[in-house]
């Protein structure tokens, strides 16, 4: 007996060795004479159409011609839409449940649906599908054909979400709730309900909905609209797993109807019992039929570094001559070509490099020079420098060249190669994530601040474009800071109160052209001593915009992030955002009461038990107890002096008046000290010449148009800590 069923298989065998190597041999998908697709879809073997072309009937597949295109049924309502031999799978399309209300709650149309797939070795997908149902008070339920189990989910709305959205393509939970699938389903059907009764409800959503679709479906593609017509089905794609056979291998492997052709091997489905073919390694095709033989050699995802050669089911591979090792994995040594072929590669390399180098930094430059707003600024009176140009003179931006750094970035000094050798100072910006792009309002702001030409003001000479962020190039100004003259122990320059009354005069001069002569108005927005340079003759020059904003006469500005200094800013501003003139007139009289008594914001004093204090708070206090004298940064001369003194420090007490609507404006500040600074040289020239002093008293008293307004500020006790600081404050080096 045992040996006639031998006798028998190898018969079997023989019989279809012909057909075997004539179908792996031509790589076919489907047996011979038999057809492969059924419109667009390829049928591979097991599967067929027609007679003796599928394995056995449950693969046996019909090829519906009845309407415009051809479709390929799976039972009665399945269309396959794709078979996958390698993953045991069929894409298929299904219709879907659906039920409608009329606007009464009535049910006007109502479809439920079931699903089999046969007796054959055909299962749903329980990992792959999904239950979805969509719907305001929508109850759906599965079960198989034995009713061997129930399963369902309910979808509800609120009375705010009483909408379902079927754009998405996925379940939010509102509008809609999904189930997975048990293994093992081969019958499913479908059901629609509702857990309230409709006809007590009104403007109910009119449509219900229960779909079975697999994860890569699109949900969207339905394009549900509740409440119009819809076609009698909806159809979603479902995957649907199969097996050739649902014995297992070791059992079906001696048997006659074993399913897996030559150069094959078996696996196991995870959705049931049974098994599928796969080709082994090294060979390709349907293994139903037969796999064949790959060449590898032919195939670039297979490596060689060498001689490759095909062997059955693998491929050799020798490395190249004076070279050892596992060709297939990695040829190690140098041949002479090979030596040269990669001296030549790499030359070429590094000349494309440089080349690609040189070009995409042009490139960079010309993109940078043009998001900076070049093609605008270019035709303004404009000295337009290049990254080149101030790379050598500051030496590549050299640490010896370093002058200071502030919020916005660095300052270098530079000496540019023309004739006279002239020193700049470059801002170097920082590189931040948000580079800044010169918009409109910045080009507008640039065209201003390059007509300002004023002498106490810091003269801007030009700008790089060809860099992310534009670097500014400012005139150098050599004796450094205001704040560095002020509080270095070592300087004489204001030790004398000639000089100190120049320079707070200087600087009110440059705050006054911005107020009242700029067109439209610059509000510095930063005035402290660090932003106050001095020349080579110790006059003031007022520097740093980084902070500045511009608006029309006599507005306001309502900012969105305080910039500036903390014991400088004005307290109005601090507390409204609101920017104004007057803001700058506090920054200023505090830089004044700096200048009198050498004192920065939040200085410790020794006779206060080393504490800090608010020296504007400080400083009105000895005018009103008549201790001004005391606190002086500076020898004086004569009464005289002191009264001019005394009179400078009451204009300084209106600048800090903590009502900004209390304090003079800088027009009137600047020409007040313009008249104590010509009264001062006068007196001096009398002296001079030994005359008498005929100047009154009148002359020295404090103009009739400003009063005196003496109020306790805020308490501005931390030293100078920066807010927001755009731009970098110099000295010389």
């Amino acid at each position: 007996m045992i040996v006639r069923t031998d006798c028998t298989l190898l018969f079997i065998l023989l019989l279809l060795w012909p057909t075997t190597i004539a179908a792996a041999a031509t790589g076919l998908n489907a047996k011979p004479n038999c057809p492969e697709k059924c419109g667009e879809v390829s049928v591979p073997y097991p599967f067929g159409i027609g007679e003796n072309c599928a394995l056995n009937n449950h693969f046996n597949l019909v090829c519906n011609h009845s309407s415009s295109s051809p479709k390929l049924l799976l039972g009665t309502n399945i269309f396959v839409l794709e078979i996958s031999v390698e993953n045991g799978t069929i894409l298929a399309s299904i219709p879907t449940a659906n039920r409608c209300y009329d606007g009464l709650g009535g049910i006007v149309n109502s479809t439920d649906i079931g699903y089999d797939v046969g007796d054959g070795p055909f299962r749903f997908s329980d990992t792959k599908n999904k239950l979805t149902a969509f719907g305001c008070d929508t109850l759906v339920f599965m079960s198989d054909a034995n009713e061997s189990f129930y399963s369902g989910c309910l979808s509800l709305c609120t009375a705010e979400t009483n909408s379902v959205n079927t754009t998405e393509n996925f379940c939010s939970g509102i509008g809609c709730c999904q189930t997975p699938l048990p293994k093992s389903l081969k019958t499913l059907s479908i059901s629609l309900d509702s857990y309230y009764n409709h006809t007590k409800i009104r403007n109910f959503k009119p449509c219900d909905y229960a779909i079975l679709a697999d994860e890569t479906f699109d949900i969207s593609s339905l394009k549900l609209q509740p409440g119009s017509e819809q076609e009698e089905f909806i159809y979603s794609n479902a995957t649907i797993e199969w097996v050739v056979n649902e014995e297992r291998c070791e059992t079906s492997r001696n048997s006659a109807d074993y399913a897996c052709g030559n150069n094959t091997h078996c696996n196991y489905s995870e959705n049931g019992q049974g098994y599928r073919c796969l080709c082994n390694h090294g060979f390709q095709g349907n293994p139903y039929l037969g796999c064949y033989d790959i060449d590898e050699c032919k195939d670039p995802k297979y490596k060689c570094e060498g001689s490759c050669k095909n062997t059955f089911g693998n491929y050799t591979c020798r490395c190249p001559f004076g070279m050892y090792g596992d060709g297939k994995i990695d040829c190690r040594g140098f041949r002479i070509t090979t030596i040269v072929i990669v001296v030549v590669a790499i030359i070429f390399t590094v000349i494309v490099g440089v080349l690609m180098f040189i070009t995409c930094k042009q490139r960079r430059k010309e993109r940078n020079f043009l998001r900076n707003g070049g093609t605008i600024l270019k035709h303004q009176r404009v000295r337009i420098f290049s990254e080149a140009e101030l790379d050598k003179a500051t030496k590549n931006y050299d640490k010896s060249r370093f002058l200071g750094e502030g919020g916005f970035g660095s300052v270098y000094r530079g000496v540019l190669s023309d004739d006279n050798n002239t020193q700049v100072a470059v801002k170097k910006p920082k590189e931040v994530d948000n580079m800044l792009q010169i918009d409109q309002e910045f080009e507008h702001e640039l065209g201003i601040v390059f007509q300002v030409n004023h002498r106490n003001v810091v003269k801007i000479l030009g700008l790089c474009l060809q860099t992310k962020v534009p670097l500014l190039v400012y005139e150098f100004v050599p004796n450094g800071t205001l704040s560095h003259l002020i509080h270095d122990k070592s300087s004489q320059v204001l030790k004398t109160w000639k000089n100190c009354l120049r320079v707070g005069a200087e600087i009110a001069l440059a705050l006054d052209y911005f107020h009242s002569l700029a067109s439209p108005t610059i509000i510095h927005g930063d005035v402290k001593p660090s932003n106050i340079l001095l020349d080579g003759n110790y006059t003031a020059k007022v520097a740093d915009f980084g902070a500045s904003v511009l608006l029309s006469r006599d507005k306001t500005v309502m900012v969105t992030k305080i910039q500036g200094t903390f014991g400088y800013l004005d307290p109005e501003y601090l507390m409204t955002g609101i920017l104004t003139e007057k803001s700058d007139v506090y920054s200023y009289g505090v830089v004044l009461i700096e200048l009198l008594t050498g004192l920065r914001p939040g200085s410790r004093i020794a006779s206060n038990n080393n504490e800090r204090v608010n020296i504007v708070q400080y400083f009105l206090s000895s005018i009103e107890d008549n201790n001004l004298s005391q606190i002086l940064s500076f020898e004086v001369a004569d009464e005289r002096e002191m009264k001019e003194v005394e009179i400078v420090a009451e204009l300084a007490a209106k600048c800090v008046s903590s009502n900004g609507v209390k304090r003079p404006k800088m027009k009137e500040v600047a020409e007040e000290l313009e008249r104590i600074k010509k009264l001062h040289e006068d007196s001096l020239r009398a002296q001079e010449h030994g005359a008498e002093n005929v100047l009154g008293e009148r002359e020295l008293s404090l103009n009739s148009n400003l009063e005196y307004h003496s109020a306790a500020m805020i308490d501005q006790s931390d030293n100078q800590t920066v807010i927001s600081f755009n731009s970098a404050s110099y000295h010389s080096m």
